[in-house]
């Protein structure tokens, strides 16, 4: 039975929960800064990029899908203004139109090209690929004092613990003035903080959390993960540490409770078939959103 869950369980359950804190902990300032669908917006801005980084190279690596991510982000910048300024219309309406469009033009080229080698078509970008993510060589318990072993631990395990530590070290150097900046932006420029620059950083580790949880976990549970942890803490504390914290057992218990229901959810209803381990994950947030709306102490505050 050990062995069984370290090689099968294991990595896949440990990648979805640092995908879902690494998510989550920008998505506390997102949230209270009024700019959730930030993370939404990006999910949606790295698919084309992703897709065009692997037709370039016809590989999926850590460092062309930043690459394709970051020029993704900077042509939709460019397509919003555009728009904006031609067509005299909201910002809003212009993200909303090239953030749509950019996605779909995604799913197009992977419609049209040949991924058939690796893990990357349609329902891979909205769902991941999290269930096959097993460590075929663990034979138990010890296998994670073996160096041999370790080896072989799917690369998107290390990947997103790397990419949860850099999140975390963000928010840790950055906390002060990244509370500042978030409830009174003015008061913060006064005392001579870079304002601008700390934003700019926010977006820039929630890019680097998506991009890097996209091709394990798909971009339903980074979607889910923005917003839906962080909203459920605000529900519950009046104070940003707090909130940090809940989010992060939200996000835990989201992962956890998720991946299990996925696969032995159904069995216990009498169906044959697991389900999307990404799906439940996101419908066991959006679950816990849902409670604290209706019992959360700060729901009217």
């Amino acid at each position: 039975m050990g062995m069984e869950f370290v090689a099968l369980s294991l990595p896949p359950l440990l990648i979805g929960i640092f995908a879902a804190v690494a998510c989550a902990l920008p998505g506390n300032f997102l949230v209270l800064r009024r700019q959730s669908l930030i993370g939404d917006a990006i999910s949606h801005v790295v698919l084309p990029g992703i897709v065009v980084a692997f037709l370039l190279t016809g590989r999926i690596a850590a460092g062309p899908m930043m690459l394709g991510a970051a020029g993704a982000a900077f042509v939709a910048v460019i397509l919003i203004e555009t728009i904006r300024r031609l067509g005299r219309i909201d910002t809003g309406a212009a993200m909303g139109v090239v953030f749509t469009a950019m996605f779909a033009a995604g799913v197009l080229l992977l419609e049209q090209s040949d991924t058939s080698s690796v893990h990357l078509d349609v329902e891979h970008a909205l769902f991941g690929n999290l269930e096959s993510l097993i460590w075929l060589e663990a034979t138990g318990w010890s296998s994670l004092l073996d160096p041999a072993a370790l080896a072989g631990l799917p690369v998107e395990l290390p990947r997103m613990a790397g990419t949860l530590l850099v999140v975390s070290l963000f928010t840790w150097l950055f906390w002060r003035p990244l509370k500042l900046a978030t409830f009174d932006e003015d008061f913060a420029r006064t005392l001579g903080l870079p304002v601008a620059a700390l934003s700019l950083g926010l977006v820039i580790s929630a890019a680097v959390a998506a991009v890097a949880a996209f091709d394990a976990v798909g971009s339903i549970i980074v979607i889910a993960m923005f917003i839906c942890p962080p909203a459920a803490a605000r529900l519950m504390t009046n104070r940003l540490s707090h909130q940090l914290w809940c989010s992060v057992v939200f996000a835990t218990l989201s992962a956890i409770l998720g991946y299990v229901l996925a696969g032995y959810g159904p069995l216990w209803f009498g169906a044959l078939n697991a389900v999307s381990a990404a799906g439940m994950i996101a419908t066991v947030s959006g679950l816990i959103l849902a409670v604290t709306a209706v019992i959360g102490p700060h729901r009217r505050g």
